[in-house]
């Protein structure tokens, strides 16, 4: 079939744009916060759901921004001492903030997910987590849900035992070289400070909580190209060291595929 040469010219211009648009996609999210200046390009994003929350949407915003201004200031400060590496523009950094679950339409637990591009070898990401008690909207730790958590305590090591077991399956699972395993889970410590980011699991159970997920950025419990690493502590696992208050929100199991979607 013959096809004139005006007709010819519009699918090739209807094929470049596809490759360089790709398919339509929804416009992308605004930032909920951004600074945007020749040393650096910093976004701060609120899902949903904390939005639908004012007291959270309020804390999450008010560290974000905070974020964004020492970024910027390190950022000018090092586009001033070595203007050379921004010859091809600032630096790009980026904070989402997103719920993982709600226990007991209460306890509402946060991720807090940082890309950061900086013209080094790679980008950077990094992970930590907020526990929310939406009945005194503040931020509270997981110390009230356990009878002890004093520093390498029975309740302590209990965790890190448990966690390190789940990290080794996780590792086992995805074929890694597990070489220096063990110098990587050194900085897992017995300590609430110390031990990894936590959050309240979601469970088969309303309204409950099927154990902790502690969250690792690249790095931290192994080498960066491995990635993030989510580890999974049943709450029977806790169960000999919980609080009459910690008792109450546990139960039921981890949802299937939880554990294999992006945490």
């Amino acid at each position: 079939m013959f096809l004139a040469p005006t007709i010819l010219r519009a699918l090739a211009a209807a094929a470049v744009c596809g490759a360089l648009f790709g398919p339509a996609h929804a416009a992308d999210p605004k930032p909920d916060a951004v600074i945007k200046t020749k040393s650096i390009d910093a976004r701060v994003f609120l899902d949903d759901k904390i939005k639908a929350d004012a007291p959270l949407a309020a804390d999450c915003l008010a560290e974000g921004k905070k974020w964004l201004d020492k970024n910027a200031a390190e950022a000018a400060a090092s586009r001033k001492e070595d203007p050379q590496f921004f010859k091809d523009g600032g630096w790009d950094f980026e904070r989402k903030y997103s719920i993982r679950s709600v226990v007991a339409d209460r306890y509402v637990s946060v991720l807090r997910n940082d890309y950061m591009d900086t013209h080094g070898a790679h980008p950077n990401s990094d992970v930590n987590t907020i526990l929310w008690d939406r009945s005194q909207n503040k931020r509270i730790s997981i110390r009230p849900f356990f009878t002890e958590t004093a520093d390498k305590g029975p309740t302590m090591k209990a965790m890190v035992k448990a966690v390190i077991a789940s990290l080794r399956a996780e590792k086992k699972k995805r074929d890694t070289n597990e070489t220096a395993t063990d110098e990587w889970f050194k900085s897992v410590e017995p300590s609430l400070l110390k031990i990894g980011a936590v959050t309240l699991a979601p469970s088969t159970e309303a309204g409950k909580s099927s154990g902790l997920t502690f969250h690792y950025p690249p790095y931290a419990v192994g080498p960066y190209a491995e990635g993030e690493y989510v580890a999974f502590v049943p709450w029977e696992t806790l169960k000999p060291y919980l609080t009459a208050e910690g008792t109450g929100i546990f139960g039921g199991a981890r949802p299937k595929g939880d554990a294999d979607e992006p945490q």
